[in-house]
């Protein structure tokens, strides 16, 4: 491969990322705090943008670019217990079953390290190349807090492809009654200069037409003009990812032989839903895809 389209392919490996939708602010210190009187006070400021957001849903996504990166957080009401999220999400292996819902990841595997439990997520740079052309990244997974009223995980990778390293993924979640819970989905990383100077090249090209969520003007006709550029293209994956943690909650009041099926339709369509940010392939060419991964793989435990 030569260093121009390295540079051209960089942005769309590191948006396929577990989480690439997202840079480090600061080496990734937001999201490896946390508490639940610090997330049900954030509950409480989102109040306004949660009942009211555009996003179809009580949901609020922010994107924060700096010198060093991006950052993407999103906050939302679901309709699950804390108790069934904590229950969904308590080893890797059903981590790994969430996150093969995005449409880039091929392939998850679970195993026991010195570090603990690392996830090995397989992302291919397109959602039709075969995984033996993904990379791979290997995330510790760490369950930070598990109270009767906060669940904090964590996962983490100290290096990825082309200038990119330590990435931070956080869950947070605290009960709202009894029927719903308050998640936050925070991701980050770092990318020096390459990285930089490839996503500029790319945005430049092809994917100019990329476009996130928030709302930055309005266009002549009165139709909402939409963030562009880096932070554009992390929101988009940021909604991804988010919706991989949605459908697979969801999936739980299904039979267990029917579970998968029902989480790969339910994220296809939620992501339908945006089809100006989202829309990439059909129903038929996304459950051929992830229909032959688990054939290949077998079902995550």
């Amino acid at each position: 491969m030569n260093s121009r389209s390295a540079s051209f392919r960089l942005p769309a490996i590191w948006l396929g990322l577990l989480l690439a939708a997202g840079a480090t602010i600061a080496r990734a210190g937001p999201l490896d705090a946390g508490s639940a009187p610090a997330l049900r006070e954030q509950h409480q400021k989102l109040a306004g943008q949660l009942s009211g957001s555009p996003l179809k849903r009580p949901m609020h996504l922010e994107s924060t670019e700096t010198d060093g990166g991006l950052q993407g957080d999103v906050y939302a009401v679901v309709d699950h217990p804390l108790d069934e999220v904590r229950t969904a999400l308590a080893n890797g292996g059903q981590w790994c079953e969430m996150l093969l819902l995005h449409i880039n990841n091929r392939r998850c595997r679970v195993s026991k390290q010195g570090q603990g439990e690392v996830l090995t997520l397989s992302v291919v740079q397109r959602y039709d190349k075969p995984v033996e052309q993904a990379f791979e990244l290997p995330f510790v997974h760490r369950t930070a807090s598990n109270s009767s009223d906060y669940l904090a995980v964590r996962l983490s990778a100290e290096s990825g492809p082309l200038g990119t390293s330590n990435y931070r993924v956080s869950l947070e979640a605290v009960p709202l009654g009894e029927r719903q819970s308050f998640l936050h989905f925070g991701y980050s990383y770092d990318h020096n200069m390459m990285a930089r100077l490839a996503t500029k090249a790319y945005l430049a090209t092809f994917g100019s037409h990329k476009m996130g969520f928030t709302v930055v003007g309005q266009k002549p006709n009165g139709e909402p003009e939409y963030i562009r550029g880096v932070r554009g293209l992390m929101e988009r994956n940021a909604m991804r990812y988010f919706l991989t943690l949605d459908a697979y909650l969801d999936g739980l009041d299904a039979a267990p032989a029917e579970r998968a099926e029902k989480r790969l339709h339910a994220w296809f369509e939620e992501a339908e839903r945006y089809p100006r940010q989202l829309h990439e392939i059909d129903l038929a060419t996304y459950l051929e895809h992830k229909r032959a991964d688990r054939r290949r793989d077998g079902p995550k435990p």
